[in-house]
């Protein structure tokens, strides 16, 4: 029964059994406890001996679980994915132009402070949220930044195949939301950086930093053309600095998210590993595309199927009764379903990123369950029908 003077719509009978689909920091894996957390690295120095091999031990896993060369270093840094990543351009760039693709707000950011480091060249190659920018344009004498996943638009690179075989240039990948959960060709690659707080459900604050031999062969040939800050520093006399990719930290890390992290690690070893956590991700995109097909008031932000998203998966209202409305109605009604669905207990935290367009951005991480995608789908079809029977409630009431 529908009642429009109360707004009142039947709600779904089955509810998720998590309501948590943020897109960072994300879901803890299934089974996660506090209480099943190693705690005899807390409180001590991580410079002694048992700490030092269980962050080691976090890197050594990481390289081994993503499939990552031999030959490449892997280090936890400090800030995040954004700190892995800011170091790398600082320390890296400078040298040749630089190619940067921007398609959404993060890939925004990096070119924004790519024009702030005096580079020989800049060229930015731009698309609105929902499309990619031509790739072409990639030189290969021209070092590339570019994110693989566009956390904020659902817009990713369907493959490296624009990336051209035997480059002078380095390139520089923001892979925060496809590690772990995309197929990643690293022999296309140099730079690769990526956050514990994403595809693996791991806590905030660390960054993973990922460099070829390319990219070791640069910092230690070529001085970086700025100063850097302690937290950025790679390199001391020429050399690389190796401590950093064997659990000697630049600063302080929380040994407690150190033992989350292997929490998580444990947890995508015991589904069988890389190969589990992509088909989970790619179950949950598949949930929701198989919804999609039959939905009257919501659509894909990403024009092309090949570019959509199976971890940050962002959604635009396309009905009318929505689309008729000044974008800050729009984004008014989005914040509103949110909110009755948040209430309602079915999903937390699922409204567009604040500079994106109106809609929804569910994460579909290996993370998160199926069960509870699938669950999530019936409440926001009764959140749809809710305010699109307001909406046009008031539209008559003014008549």
């Amino acid at each position: 029964m529908n009642d429009p003077e109360t707004g009142f719509v039947e709600k779904p009978r089955v509810r998720p059994e998590d309501p948590r689909f943020s897109s960072g920091p994300c879901r803890k894996h299934p089974g996660w406890s506090l209480e099943r957390l190693a705690t005899s690295t807390l409180g001590r120095s991580h410079r002694a001996a048992e700490p030092k091999a269980r962050l080691s031990s976090a890197i050594t896993r990481s390289a081994s679980l993503l499939g990552l060369p031999e030959e490449w270093q892997l280090g936890i840094v400090p800030g995040s994915d954004t700190g892995a990543f800011e170091m790398a351009i600082w320390s890296l760039l400078g040298f040749r132009p630089v190619d940067a693709f921007v398609w959404e707000s993060f890939s925004s950011d990096w070119a924004k402070d790519l024009s702030l480091l005096a580079l020989p060249e800049l060229h930015v190659h731009e698309a609105a949220y929902g499309f990619l920018p031509d790739l072409a344009p990639s030189s290969p004498d021209h070092d590339v930044v570019f994110v693989y996943n566009g956390t904020t638009s659902g817009v990713r690179v369907p493959d490296l195949d624009w990336l051209t075989p035997d480059r002078e240039g380095l390139v520089l990948c923001d892979a925060t939301s496809a590690a772990f959960a995309m197929p990643i060709d690293f022999s296309c690659l140099d730079v690769v950086t990526w956050s514990w707080q994403k595809v693996l459900g791991g806590e905030a604050a660390h960054g993973m930093l990922a460099l070829s031999p390319r990219a070791v062969a640069r910092l230690e040939s070529e001085a970086s053309p700025r100063a850097l800050p302690k937290v950025f520093r790679l390199t001391k006399g020429g050399k690389l600095i190796d401590g950093i990719f064997r659990g000697e930290t630049i600063n302080t890390p929380s040994m407690l998210a150190v033992e989350d992290l292997h929490s998580a690690l444990d947890w995508a070893d015991s589904l069988g590993g890389l190969d589990a956590l992509h088909k989970r991700s790619q179950d949950n995109f598949t949930a929701v595309d198989n919804w999609i097909a039959g939905c009257d008031w919501a659509d894909w932000l990403a024009e092309k199927p090949q570019t959509r998203s199976c971890t940050s998966m962002c959604l635009k209202l396309s009905a009318g009764d929505f689309t008729a409305l000044p974008l800050d109605e729009q984004q008014g009604w989005i914040k509103t379903m949110a909110g009755w669905l948040a209430d309602e207990g079915v999903a937390l935290d699922i409204a567009n990123y604040r500079s994106a367009p109106p809609g929804f951005r569910l994460w579909g991480g290996a993370t998160v369950e199926t069960s509870d995608l699938e669950a999530l789908l019936p409440w926001l079809d009764w959140a749809s029908q809710r305010a699109r029977q307001a909406i046009r409630h008031a539209e008559t009431s003014h008549v």
